[in-house]
């Protein structure tokens, strides 16, 4: 009998392979694992970028150095990101305070916020996390002991993971359950929000969250739609409001219009002005005198809160200085970075001797 015909069978299975996507290029979020597992594929990242594209669950931070010069992050400082995301701006901003720093950072979306605590411990940095929007910047400080901070940062909006991954329901570019929850400790998904209110509701939300000029004829037709079916899905909503916008005007971006309704449901499912109105009002009685505030917004309403906050703390004595007009994105940054268009970011310092307002 021959030797290998002695020899017991190896009882480990091998390893399945790993699906293959289809084409040459992959189009599924989950087929993108070599953009998913950067540690395995070190290269991949990088040669995404170097299209002009962001690689599937990540976030490349915005206007980074802008925000650096604005705010001034100092060593032995106490700052907050309010919004961790993927940590972009966090890990620049803690490398300016230094170990003698103190970097906390707040996230309603619990998921990334452990990946991104996780991330950051992994390169060295300390970050103490907190789960929670804005709003509850000085409940968290207070937890933590802390009266005031140097520097407040929110960078608002959704983030590239949040937008890419079809399950979390934020784009129109995927299918998938219309969601749209940052918090998934929310109740009301996006479909349950456009499933009950009235027409009318939907209307005065696109034209007053977006300015969405067709907001009444796509509020009637996806009225009619779910009377006959219940919405969903991200692609079902995305097709109505196309069909709606081309009946009443072939001559409309209809994917302009899809854009700005579902930025209209995020907004409203995530009661993101409220929370943005809340941090404005409460941010002078957290910040040090000669502290700062910086707000990156993507959305006309939101930086129409900020200005009008902003001047009219300087116009009180409570900041000192404000900026006068947006720091937008270079040309340079636009074209490797295509999501940061639309970025407007604002700052004002605390004044020296103003009192809590």
């Amino acid at each position: 009998m021959a030797a290998d015909e002695n020899r017991m069978p190896d009882p480990s299975p091998r390893p399945g392979r790993r699906p293959r996507y289809r084409g040459t290029h992959p189009r599924r979020f989950h087929e993108r694992y070599k953009e998913l597992d950067p540690a395995r594929y070190p290269q991949e990242q990088a040669h995404v970028r170097e299209q002009g594209r962001t690689p599937a669950g990540t976030h490349v931070p915005i206007l980074v150095p802008e925000i650096l010069a604005a705010l001034a992050p100092a060593a032995g400082e106490i700052v907050v990101d309010c919004t961790l995301g993927y940590g972009g701006h966090a890990r620049a901003l803690a490398e300016r305070i230094g170990s003698a720093g103190r970097l906390i950072g707040l996230d309603i979306d619990g998921v990334e916020m452990a990946r991104t605590r996780d991330r950051l411990a992994d390169a060295g940095i300390a970050i103490e996390v907190a789960r929670s929007n804005f709003a509850g910047l000085v409940k968290v400080l207070s937890g933590l002991g802390l009266a005031a901070c140097d520097v407040i940062f929110a960078d608002l909006g959704v983030s590239s993971m949040q937008l890419d991954d079809p399950a979390r329901g934020f784009s129109y570019k995927h299918d998938g359950p219309l969601d749209m929850r940052m918090d998934d400790r929310i109740r009301r998904t996006a479909a349950d929000w456009l499933n009950s209110a009235a027409e009318n509701e939907l209307a005065a939300a696109f034209a007053e969250l977006a300015d969405e000029p067709l907001a009444g004829p796509i509020a009637a037709d996806l009225a009619k739609h779910r009377r006959r079916r219940p919405f969903s899905r991200t692609i079902e909503l995305a097709d109505v409001v196309r069909e709606a916008v081309t009946r009443v005007d072939r001559s409309a971006d209809a994917n302009r219009a899809v854009v700005r309704v579902f930025q209209s449901l995020r907004m409203l499912v995530n009661d993101e002005l409220s929370a943005l109105s809340h941090l404005l009002r409460v941010a002078p009685n957290v910040l040090r005198p000669g502290g700062r505030i910086g707000s990156l917004c993507f959305h006309s309403g939101e930086d129409r809160l900020v200005k009008k906050a902003f001047r009219t703390g300087v116009e009180a004595g409570i900041y000192e200085s404000a900026s006068d007009e947006p720091i937008t994105p270079s040309p340079e940054e636009r074209r490797s970075n295509p999501r940061s268009t639309a970025a407007k970011f604002r700052w004002a310092r605390r004044a020296e001797m103003a009192t809590a307002g």
